[in-house]
Order: C-alpha cells, then sequence, then structure tokens
C-alpha cells in the first residue's frame, strides 16, 4: 500500500522514515549478509544494520508514546524529540562495523535536525545540510577510512543532495540515486570486493536506508519506477551519466568480478554470495564492541590506543556516552583499555573463528544442540549465573529493553533445534512474543514462557532437563515459573498514586507481583515487611538478588529474618549487578 507522503521533515517524517528503513532492510537483510566480505567476511551485516536500525525505532516510538500519554501534551514531539530519540536508539543499539557508522551517520544528520529545539520541521536546503553532516560525521569515526565502502556510499549521496533544488523529495531522490551510483562503483575501489564480484554490503545497507527516505517524501518506494527497477538487475547495469542513474536488466553479462548475478532483492539488484574471505591470515580474531560512559579527552586516548591493538575501529557518539567498536586479537586489553577510560558495558565480544577471518576456506556449519534455553537478564550478575547454568542471554540495561530483533538472534545465536525463551519482565511479553513468531519461521521450534522476573526465570531454569522431552520440559519449566511469587525493592522517581497510597520521590517502594505493595523510607525495613507479606502465604525458598546500591548489609538481616522466622525456608543471595532494582525477591 502507498505511503502518505510527507512534505517537510517534521518529526512524523522521522517516525515515518525510521519504520519503512526498518521494513527495507528486514527484505534486504539476508541479500546484505551473502555479500558481507569486507572487513571481514563475517555474514552479518544485513542483520547488524536491521539491529541498529530496530533501536532507533524503538526509541522513537517511545518518544511518541510517552507524548501520547501525557495529559494536555501535544500531540506529536518536536523534530528535536523525535531526531534525538532516533540518533540515542541507533548508538545505543549499533552493531557491527556497518551498524556503528550508520549510528554516526543518523547522529551527525540529528544534529542538523535538533539544531533548533522548537523548529517544528526543515526543508530541501536543511535535509541537505543533514546529510552531508551525517556523512562527514561517519567519516570522521572511523580511524582510517577506505574508499569502496559505506563511507564512500554516505559522501556520494550527500554530494548528489546537494546539487538538489526543491524540497525534501527532491532532496532525498538525488541522494539516493548519487548512493546507487556510488554503490556500483565500489567493486571497482576494493579489491575484496572486485574478487567476490560482490558491492559493498554496508553501502547496499545505505541505499535501503535512503530509499526508504524517498518513500517517505513521496509516497512511493524507489524501485517502482527510478534505479534498482527490475529484481534481477545487475549493478554493472547502472548508468548515471545525467544524474538520474537507471538500471537494465540482468542480461547474463559478467559483472566487474568475474560472476554472474546471484540474489534476489526486493527494492535495488541482488548480487552474488560471495565465495572467500575478504580478510586475510593476519587479521584479527576478534570483535570486540561496547558502550562507554567516559568524557571527550579520554575517549581521545582511547581512540588512540585501541587503533595500536587492532583495527576497524569505529568510536561514534558523544555527550559522555560511546560506541566503541575495534577488531582486534587481545579482546582483553581492548576492554581493559574501556575500563581506563570510563565505565564500559554491553561488551560484546565476537570470535571470527576458523573459517572466516583466518583462511579462505569456510568450515563446516556447527552441529545445532537439541535444546537451549535464551533468557532477558536485568544485570551482569544475573547474567553470569544464566550462562553458567548453560541458558544464553540477553542483558537489558535499566531503561534499554532490548528489541525483538535482539531476542531472534539470540535464539539463533543459541544454535539450537529447540528453544525455551524466558523475557522476565511483563513489559516484554509483546517483543517477546514477535520474536518466537519469526524465530519460528527459521524452523526453529521455540517456546516462549512468560516469566515476569528474573527470578522466575532462575526458578525456572532450576527445573530445566535438556534430556526430555520438549513439551513436557516447558511445562515443568512453566509451572516452577507460575510456582514462584515475585517482588522487587526500587526508589520511586517521583509523587505517584499507587495501590499502597501515595508516594514521593525517593520513597522506597516494595512491589509484589509487579503492584506497589509497601511505601517506606528504608531498604531494609520496606524489603522485610515485603518479604513478610509474601512468607505469610508460605513458601519454601526465598531467592535474593541484590543489586549494586543495595546496602551491604540487607541480605544478611534478611536471612536471618527467614532463619528465625521461618522454619524449613532456605534462602540464596545472588548478587545481581546494575539491575536497576535495588533487590529483586523471589518465593516459591
Amino acid at each position: 500500500m502507498a505511503q502518505v507522503p510527507q512534505t517537510f521533515f517534521d518529526a512524523l517524517a522521522v517516525r515515518t522514515w525510521c519504520g519503512l528503513a526498518l521494513e527495507a532492510l528486514g527484505r534486504a537483510r539476508e541479500e546484505i549478509d551473502a555479500i558481507n566480505v569486507y572487513p571481514v567476511a563475517d555474514g552479518d551485516t544485513g542483520t547488524n544494520l536491521y539491529l541498529t536500525m530496530e533501536s532507533a525505532v524503538t526509541a522513537v516510538e517511545a518518544v511518541f508514546g510517552a507524548h501520547e500519554l501525557e495529559p494536555g501534551a501535544r500531540q506529536r514531539p518536536t523534530l528535536a524529540d523525535a531526531a534525538r530519540a532516533m540518533a540515542h536508539g541507533a548508538l545505543i543499539g549499533a552493531r557491527g562495523n556497518s551498524g556503528t557508522i550508520l549510528a554516526q551517520l543518523l547522529r551527525g544528520l540529528a544534529q542538523v535536525l535538533a539544531a533548533d529545539g522548537e523548529r517544528p520541521h526543515t526543508d530541501g536546503p536543511g535535509l541537505r545540510l543533514a546529510l552531508r553532516q551525517g556523512a562527514d560525521r561517519a567519516r570522521e569515526a572511523v580511524a582510517h577510512p577506505v574508499e569502496g565502502t559505506v563511507l564512500t556510499v554516505a559522501s556520494a549521496a550527500a554530494d548528489a543532495a546537494a546539487t538538489a533544488e526543491g524540497g525534501c523529495a527532491a532532496v532525498a531522490e538525488a541522494a539516493y540515486r548519487g548512493a546507487w551510483a556510488a554503490l556500483a562503483a565500489t567493486p571497482g575501489q576494493l579489491a575484496a570486493l572486485e574478487r567476490a564480484g560482490v558491492v559493498d554490503a554496508g553501502g547496499r545497507g545505505l541505499v535501503a536506508v535512503l530509499g526508504a527516505l524517498v518513500e517517505t517524501f513521496t509516497g512511493q518506494a524507489p524501485g517502482a519506477g527510478g534505479p534498482g527497477t527490475g529484481v534481477h538487475a545487475r549493478v554493472d547495469a547502472v548508468e548515471a551519466p545525467d544524474g538520474h542513474g537507471t538500471v537494465g536488466q540482468d542480461s547474463g553479462a559478467q559483472g566487474s568480478g568475474g560472476h554472474g548475478s546471484g540474489g534476489h532483492g526486493e527494492d535495488g539488484p541482488a548480487f552474488e554470495e560471495c565465495g572467500e574471505d575478504g580478510a586475510g591470515p593476519d587479521s584479527p580474531a576478534f570483535e570486540v564492541i561496547y558502550l562507554l560512559e567516559a568524557g571527550d579527552r579520554a575517549v581521545a586516548r582511547l581512540r588512540t590506543r585501541l587503533d595500536a591493538l587492532g583495527d576497524s575501529l569505529v568510536v561514534v557518539g558523544g555527550d559522555g556516552l560511546w560506541n566503541v567498536h575495534v577488531h582486534v586479537d587481545d579482546a582483553g586489553a581492548a576492554v581493559e583499555a574501556g575500563v581506563e577510560a570510563g565505565r564500559p558495558y554491553r561488551i560484546r565480544i565476537t570470535h571470527f573463528g576458523l573459517g572466516d577471518a583466518h583462511t579462505t576456506h569456510r568450515r563446516p556449519p556447527r552441529e545445532r544442540v537439541q535444546r537451549a534455553v535464551v533468557a532477558v537478564v536485568p544485570g551482569e550478575g544475573l547474567a553470569g549465573l544464566y550462562t553458567e547454568a548453560g541458558a544464553t542471554t540477553v542483558l537489558a540495561r535499566p531503561g534499554e529493553p532490548p528489541a525483538s530483533g535482539e531476542l531472534v538472534e539470540a535464539v539463533r545465536r543459541a544454535h539450537a533445534r529447540e528453544v525455551v525463551l524466558l523475557p522476565n519482565d511483563a513489559d516484554l511479553r509483546h517483543t517477546a512474543a514477535a520474536a518466537v513468531e519469526q524465530a519460528r519461521t527459521e524452523g526453529i521450534r521455540v517456546a516462549l514462557i512468560p516469566t515476569r522476573s528474573a527470578v522466575q526465570g532462575i526458578a525456572a531454569l532450576a527445573v530445566h532437563e535438556p534430556e526430555r522431552r520438549f513439551d513436557e520440559d516447558v511445562v515443568a519449566m512453566t509451572s516452577a515459573a507460575g510456582a514462584t511469587r515475585h517482588a522487587e525493592v526500587v526508589v520511586a522517581e517521583r509523587q505517584s498514586w499507587t495501590m499502597a497510597g501515595i508516594c514521593q520521590a525517593g520513597d522506597i517502594l516494595g512491589l509484589i507481583d509487579g503492584d506497589v505493595a509497601v511505601i517506606g523510607e528504608d531498604v531494609t525495613v520496606t524489603a522485610a515487611a515485603v518479604l513478610d507479606r509474601m512468607l505469610s502465604a508460605g513458601g519454601e525458598l526465598v531467592t535474593l538478588v541484590l543489586g549494586d546500591e543495595a546496602p551491604e548489609s540487607i541480605a544478611g538481616h534478611l536471612e536471618t529474618r527467614v532463619r528465625e522466622s521461618y522454619l524449613a525456608v532456605d534462602t540464596m543471595v545472588y548478587r545481581g549487578g546494575r539491575q536497576g532494582s535495588l533487590l529483586l525477591i523471589g518465593v516459591e
């Protein structure tokens, strides 16, 4: 169905563009993964771009949702609100080399769109300036820019946009045509692409994003008459001598790399899957990515240190929050450098492994295990506990819930025929359900157990037996989770009406099964009152998960209270780390 076109670039246009870009990347994801040969042929560029954009979409939708919920609020956020949300969401969700670069491109674009905080919209000249800023900021973020990559495509899009006259639609179409022509030329700029007979994967993803920008302002996808007409179109048929690039139909001729056209795209040409890796035997063994809270000077020193440790260094962000990406042989040293610079978190370390970065021969696919558990956990401590129990974990930082794509990625990473998914948060039920549906389309048998707290997940994991029939295992885990009452102790952020009365900002709240049951001033006293209420209905085991900000003495106090007041009730204590809550309590 045709999209209602936007005349100006306002908050609604940001929302529309992000949504359309996510859809376009979803359609092109497998194609982009297949042509991923540079800087490492790990076949995940399309997935990384999709997850990065999905995080941006989630942040923008949250801003719109907040405005819709507030009484008397404006109908929609300002352009600055939406643009900043887009940039922040992409930053915290950026994956891989290309995803990190895309996040910085969106950040540069947002800096222009949000320059005047009260401006309701921008026009064609404003969009031209934003595209230029985005391309420049993306290039600045890369330690050693290489031509023939997404950076080249972004610069070409900005150059083409600068020559366009008219409104946002004209500028977007010019940028798209410029990007398309630059993408077609990438095999001639980078030897790894020419050898494999493919275009740059990151650049291909950016073309999809810019195609969504065209659709935002014209109401029609560019494949319906512009570059990329023909599902089987070839990259070497792109001609743009007059600035109006067209793509001819596949005639069966050889491409620039000596290979015929191979895949099937929906919004542009399809390119052949690479047969060789683009990285040599001396390439680094690990990809290290983390978010970092640090100042500008510390990050400048970090760049220098990481540049000496490895390659493919991209550091994006600002205002105290950064996303760091680097390929290294010593992953520990890369993380330690982050610790010295500030506070790294959401640390992801990927071993490229034999058959990708270190050899030109692909290793046989790893055999799938029969069954695995995937769990969302709120803190590093619980992530360690779940991992030790054999689960694949997704870390959810406070205020940063995982998107469905991140859960699907975790299910894939578990590499099992059967997967049990534990969301451990009532607010994630719809996100988890969407992830389950997606995973099932990929042939994975997935069961969703609606755990509402990490303590319910611990109970479910405790009775998990991979040797049982899948249905029996799911029933046993569901029963264990359902028999576990859950509570948490938190600090009130603002004055609010609750089931227990009116609370003030700074009060200590005790929530049982999601509802406020106790309002107090002291953490330990409030926690004890919550525990008493829970045990009044009986119980055999109490699980306590302490957050970093919980008092040191609280665990000993609660353990003593249980031992002295409730016979035959055991207590287990875990450290949850930065989990958002001061304390999680489970009673089963």
